[in-house]
């Protein structure tokens, strides 16, 4: 995927952090083949007809109404066990030409377009994202008029849709094509209906992190180290009886936050979110296999999307890699930075850093833990 993911759907990234993010609708066009290459119209066939899809990835709604799960899913065993939720291709496509519209939930856990660029845009914009897509047969309107808890980048893979938005401004009315995407605050009332044509398009919420969640994080812990003991008895009769003591507490509590280490807690955010991503590994079995063949010559690349945040813990380093973090010898800082400094490289460009055998280990390990994969 060319550039990166947020310019591909907002157009210049900077400026969208600087002055869209979170404030107005904005609307962007790229190239359709690079939209519709994240999901087809044959992807989305081959995902309902092809792949044994599960609720709750999958479900259906008509005319607002969320419609349920047996009148289009069945039952079936493996291995003897029961399996629940498995959708009946017959019956789902029978209730898309009846015109309900067909949800791709959670898009980014299985179908690996959607998971680089979410992987991506994530990196990019340090909060959580999620993926769902919807199939919605010509004519049709899957849901009512409604907001979102989150930020949503819309973009239209086939067809074409007509949206009714709400905003500062009244209601707008904007016809999303191939090539197409728009960007729609939390909180931005809308719908859509398809036109004439089938229409297919995905949606990336954005769980934004916040300014108090941040805060209510670095605080976790002084709160939790205020002691657990019951309030005095009487206290409803004689209120003065808690004042002094809560004064006591909550003094000793502002204490401990101004001497709060703000970098401190920063690092621990950066920590946390960089540590419990969803594992991103396509290849990996290719990669595991060719671990032991790689020398100095091998071609290296980073894998889109992967982090690789180094963090000082004394003579160590935690190498933070999204979905965990690896503990390495401090003295691996040089080659580590020069890994992160490109995105391709053989282990012999890290000759200066390492002798030969150390640098074999190090991009070794770095393919198993899956930062790195052989390019082809």
């Amino acid at each position: 995927m060319p550039g990166s993911a947020l310019d591909l759907l907002s157009g210049d990234a900077q400026t969208f952090v600087e002055k869209v993010w979170a404030s107005r609708v904005h609307l962007h066009h790229a190239d359709p083949d690079e939209l519709v290459d994240l999901l087809s119209l044959d992807d989305a066939d081959t995902l309902l007809t092809s792949s044994a899809i599960r609720t709750p990835s999958i479900r259906l709604a008509k005319d607002g109404t969320v419609l349920p799960e047996s009148s289009y899913t069945r039952g079936a065993t493996l291995a003897g066990k029961p399996l629940t939720g498995l959708v009946d291709s017959r019956k789902a496509l029978a209730l898309f030409a009846g015109g309900a519209t067909i949800v791709f939930q959670g898009l980014h856990r299985y179908w690996p377009p959607i998971t680089r660029l979410v992987a991506e845009l994530e990196l990019e914009l340090g909060h959580p994202c999620q993926a769902n897509a919807y199939l919605t047969p010509p004519g049709a309107q899957g849901f009512a008029v409604h907001s979102d808890s989150h930020d949503v980048f819309v973009f239209q893979t086939a067809g074409s849709k007509q949206w009714e938005v709400h905003d500062s401004d009244g209601i707008q009315d904007v016809k999303l094509e191939p090539g197409a995407s728009m960007y729609l605050p939390t909180g931005t009332p809308h719908a859509a209906r398809a036109q004439e044509v089938v229409s297919l398009h995905v949606t990336v919420g954005i769980n934004q992190l916040t300014w108090r969640g941040l805060v209510q994080r670095s605080l976790a812990d002084l709160a939790d180290g205020v002691p657990d003991a019951h309030l005095p008895a009487g206290y409803l009769n004689d209120p003065g009886k808690l004042a002094g003591g809560l004064a006591d507490r909550l003094e000793a509590v502002a204490a401990q936050i101004r001497d709060l280490d703000a970098a401190a807690a920063v690092e621990a955010e950066v920590r946390r979110f960089l540590t419990d991503r969803s594992p991103r590994l396509a290849g990996g079995l290719h990669d595991v296999l060719a671990a032991d063949t790689i020398d100095d010559h091998t071609r290296l690349r980073r894998r889109p999307g992967h982090p690789c945040v180094l963090l000082a813990r004394g003579d160590r380093i935690d190498v933070l890699l999204g979905d965990r973090s690896l503990d390495v010898p401090g003295w691996l800082r040089p080659a580590l930075e020069e890994v992160r400094a490109h995105p391709e490289l053989s282990p012999g460009d890290l000759a200066e850093q390492l002798d030969p055998q150390s640098r074999l280990v190090l991009c070794r390990r770095l393919v198993r833990e899956g930062l790195l994969e052989v390019a082809p």
